[in-house]
């Protein structure tokens, strides 16, 4: 029989286990999708301990596959899981549908797999009918009362996911407007939004708005990287990265209808590293720049103007491509990581990685069509970009800001570090 482990053994054990889990902590806001429109993708079992080894604190679905929802089990991984649109109708008209739903695609799980949020139905007021707009919000009310029923409403949140879209302007980012042809409809949902204290889910993708304007400092301006900057004439703020001025343009809509206190959740962002010839920017180099740069961006709390010191909770678009996808060829590689779990690049994930990513230099490939002049265009509406000459505005995603985080991140470190020492030397004078 073997003999049991020494007190030195277990000790040394469990100063490696302590040591683990301070250095690869994951972070709640940074996120990834896990889309399934693929026939090649690996067990979810193995996803799962791969995303245990990343800083990925959150996993979106668009649906609620039971095997993704099992394998993540006993994680503490957040889990946000999705009703179709297909589903909106049935549950708009009966509250007895979405008790169904849930008791199908939550009781089974839960709390064993941490579902955090269901999302009824993905960008309605983009793509829906008429029809199917006006059911949204009945078929998410239904959808909460199924969960105060249960006495999940408090644990589990239910919103919807919009696109970019629902902005009708967005420049200069601070005033940033929806559009009145669904100010009506969002009015409803935010009123839910605020009631229930679920979040505003927004998709924006700085990739889509560089298509439009593929010029070098649009590129340099999109993935983080140094640029002249644009300023906001409404704040005297000057805007560092299109990410930023994105969701600030959301944030101010929100404002201006007086939603103040309704948070805003990144549901979708990223960048291919392949696509078309007439898809600019979709390269490798492009793809971990801007990834990488933007999870360095969340980690350093600098926030963004209108919303400074914290981070946004964003979930990456993707965790795998997805082969099946109809679409651009860019459509199907947006993934982070190769199926054989290997990383297609390195995009700052790694539970020891913290500070500001150090992206290489972008690489330009416009369309043959793009316009060659060296002058600056008028971005379209949506684009959240701006051509005015940058002003002397200090930024807030400046160098000195940057500097600041990064020495905070250090500092956790430190922290950590030093809390295993003095573990370790108590526990060695019990020895």
């Amino acid at each position: 029989m073997a003999s049991p482990p020494s007190t030195t053994t277990t000790v040394a054990a469990f100063l490696l286990l302590l040591h683990t889990a301070i250095i690869a902590r994951s972070q709640p806001y940074i996120g990834v999708n896990y889309g399934l429109v693929a026939d090649n993708l690996p067990p979810p079992s193995a996803s799962a301990k791969l995303l245990q080894t990343t800083s990925i604190g959150k996993v979106r679905l668009y649906g609620a596959d039971p095997s993704v929802i099992k394998a993540l089990a006993n994680t503490n991984i957040g889990i946000t899981i999705g009703a179709a649109n297909s589903d909106i109708p049935s549950m708009a008209a009966d509250v007895t549908f979405a008790k169904s739903w849930i008791g199908s695609n939550v009781l089974p799980y839960y709390p064993a797999s941490k579902i955090i949020l269901i999302n009824v139905g993905n960008e309605v007021l983009q793509y829906g009918t008429p029809e199917l707009k006006t059911q949204l919000l009945p078929a998410m009310k239904n959808m909460q009362s199924a969960l105060d029923e249960l006495s999940l409403g408090g644990k589990i949140k239910v919103s919807t996911v919009h696109s970019m879209s629902v902005l009708g302007q967005s420049e200069p980012p601070s005033a940033g407007r929806f559009d009145p042809g669904v100010v009506d409809l969002l009015k409803g949902l935010l009123e839910f939004n605020k009631e229930s204290g679920s979040p505003f889910l927004i998709n924006p993708y700085p990739f889509f708005a560089y298509q439009t304007d593929p010029r070098p400092e649009t590129l340099a301006f999109c993935l983080f990287q140094p640029n002249a900057g644009r300023p906001d004439s409404g704040t005297n703020v000057k805007y560092m990265n299109m990410f930023d001025a994105q969701v600030d343009a959301v944030r101010a809509a929100l404002n201006a209808m007086a939603f103040n206190d309704v948070e805003i959740v990144v549901a979708e962002t990223g960048w291919p590293y392949k696509g078309g010839d007439d898809e600019a920017g979709a390269t490798v180099e492009n793809a971990k720049a801007y990834n990488g740069n933007l999870v360095a961006h969340l980690r350093s709390m600098v926030g963004t103007p209108l919303m400074p010191g914290k981070s946004i909770d964003t979930y990456l678009f993707a965790l795998y491509d997805e082969d099946l996808k109809p679409g651009k060829p860019s459509e199907r590689a947006f993934g982070i990581y190769n199926v054989d779990l290997t990383p297609i690049y390195d995009a700052k994930l790694a539970g020891n990685q913290g500070g500001l990513a150090n992206a290489p230099t972008p690489t330009i490939s416009p369309p043959a069509d793009a316009p060659t002049t060296s002058g600056a265009t008028t971005p379209p509406t949506n684009s959240s970009t701006t051509t005015t000459p940058p002003s002397s505005t200090t930024p807030r995603d400046s160098p000195t800001a940057r500097v600041n985080a990064s020495k905070n991140a250090a500092s956790l470190d430190k922290i950590g570090a030093g809390f295993v020492i003095v573990v370790s030397l108590v526990v060695a004078s019990m020895l």
